[in-house]
């Protein structure tokens, strides 16, 4: 079998486009909605969503939308974007036809995209079902067969998820997955088994890892016979965890999958938002050799707490292009990119330079350690737990008995050789400052001369920030915080592609002070 072409970057739209417009949504005006930000980008693959736990067209397996029309809709923003489906069907319009034209006109591949295990029910529990069934926000099937949900058996957010031991789970998942393939001519299909990732009992995911094993193989064998049929082939994607280790653990079999040629295209993300630690590296290391592609992923945005010093936007950018660079340094064979919501211009500096790194030479960016985030209350609380494993901040600043600290490992992928910056600099955000702190920093072993201390400008200098809360506002009043950046210029410095290690030791500490200094943020600015 072909392997798939060079895609550089998938894009992954959830099917919002169909809301972009006011009701009736013409059928020219979903497509453009669709391609706009993908015209004259690197983008070279549609992943399209195929629904969450329902279907956008006529199904003989999953709920179609269609069956909420005997009813009123939940919110105006459901009734604009289902009416706008509905009445192209009315119209004898089909949207998916017209979305895979389109894309072919274009050059890309549409591949179908579909959610393994969706859960959007806002943390429900089982005993929430039975409201939720009067609602019409869970299929009659859930409602039916408790049993065959989580429960008290996972993460408390995704207790109504399926149980993927349940043999009629994975005959319904088999099942719905075949039908999407045959009923349009995709140039491939994506598995997304990050949405979401909890599909077994805690605990029991490695030892049942035979059973997804058996799902992926029999979803293969289906696809490698309708590519037989028609001549060309299907191909399989699948999206998985971030590290090979929580791919054990929830039950992802990567090496067989990679020995028995299970998957064409390796997608390692995050669950929730953008996992900024993804082992590339690894997953490239199994797939040397075999005809198998690995397209490391990127989410909505970081879940780390927006600190500045840039503007949200400029750093999300500068970030992102330091991720991609790394991740092509460690063989990803390109970038895939999920819940991006961009217009034509919006992602436009990203989707024009991120699928090569010979397009992000000399661009500026942000290597940043990666943050351990758990959100532990509000909203997707337990999402986060399965990503950034090792997530290296925020780390608590205590001293120690040998004068040591923690070491933290930024990796970098420029070549300063071929590239000359115009700055380099290092800066560590350190919050509970105050005056007669001090720290010894070094860089590979070898100490720093005292740093450029900057107050932080936020209003509150442990901010929620989060995946989903709102920034904190600049602070413009007052001339110290109790957080600070402490940078050091390493311009003029030999700094290579490759790890280095930072170091950061308390030396003293205010003693009317008893909270714990905290290292927050490890970062190494470039600009050219």
């Amino acid at each position: 079998m072909p392997i798939p072409p060079d895609y550089q970057i998938i894009y992954n739209w959830d099917g919002a486009p169909h809301g972009y417009s006011p009701t009736p949504q013409s059928l020219d005006a979903f497509v453009e909605k669709v391609y706009a930000p993908l015209e004259d980008t690197q983008v070279g693959a549609l992943f399209w969503s195929a629904g969450g736990r329902g279907s956008r067209w006529p199904s003989e397996v999953v709920e179609f939308i269609g069956q909420e029309r005997d009813r009123p809709y939940a919110s105006a923003s459901a009734y604009n974007g289902t009416e706008n489906i509905l009445q192209m069907y009315d119209r004898g319009e089909d949207p998916q036809q017209a979305l895979i034209a389109r894309g072919h006109e274009l050059g890309l591949d549409v591949y179908a995209s579909i959610r393994m295990n969706d859960n959007h029910f806002g943390g429900a529990q089982v005993s929430d079902l039975g409201a939720l069934n009067r609602a019409h926000r869970v299929e009659p099937l859930r409602y039916e067969h408790p049993e065959w949900v989580l429960g008290d058996r996972t993460s408390e957010w995704f207790a109504l998820s399926w149980n993927m031991a349940v043999p009629q789970i994975r005959q319904r998942r088999f099942a719905h997955v075949e039908e999407v393939c045959r009923r349009y001519d995709w140039d491939g299909v994506e598995l997304d088994w990050q949405r979401h990732a909890f599909h077994f009992p805690d605990h029991e995911g490695y030892r049942l890892r035979y059973l997804l094993t058996d799902l992926q193989r029999a979803i293969r064998r289906m696809t490698e016979a309708l590519g037989k049929e028609r001549g060309r082939p299907v191909y399989l994607a699948a999206r998985v965890a971030g590290s090979l280790e929580m791919c054990r653990q929830i039950g992802y079999d990567i090496p067989t999958w990679i020995e028995e040629g299970l998957v064409d295209i390796l997608i390692p993300a995050g669950n929730a938002v953008t996992d900024a630690s993804v082992d590339v590296a690894g997953f490239a290391g199994l797939c040397e050799g075999t005809d198998v592609l690995v397209y490391p992923g990127f989410d909505s945005n970081l879940p780390d707490p927006f600190v500045g010093p840039e503007e949200q936007d400029e750093k999300d950018h500068l970030r992102t292009k330091a991720i991609a660079s790394r991740y092509h340094r460690a063989g990803a064979s390109g970038i895939y990119v999920f819940n991006w919501h961009a217009n034509r211009d919006s992602k436009r500096p990203l989707l024009t330079t991120i699928g090569s790194p010979d397009t992000l030479d000399s661009e500026d960016k942000i290597y940043a350690a990666t943050h351990r985030y758990i959100q532990r209350e509000g909203a997707w609380r337990g999402a986060f737990r399965i990503d950034r494993l090792y997530g290296q901040v925020p780390v608590d600043l205590i001293q120690t008995l040998t004068g040591e600290g923690p070491t933290i490992t930024l990796e970098l992928a420029d070549d300063f050789d071929a590239h000359k910056p115009a700055l380099l600099q290092l800066r560590l955000r350190v919050n509970e400052w105050s005056n007669g702190d001090a720290v010894q920093v070094t860089w590979d072993a070898e100490p720093l001369t005292p740093p450029m201390i900057d107050h932080c400008r936020l209003d509150n200098p442990s901010p929620p920030g989060g995946a989903f809360l709102p920034p904190p506002r600049w602070r413009d009043i007052g001339e110290q915080s109790s957080a600070v950046w402490l940078s050091w210029d390493l311009t003029d410095s030999k700094v290579t592609p490759g790890e280095h290690e930072v170091g950061i030791a308390v030396q003293d500490r205010n003693p009317l002070v008893g909270a714990a200094l905290i290292l927050t943020d490890v970062e190494l600015v470039v600009r050219y």
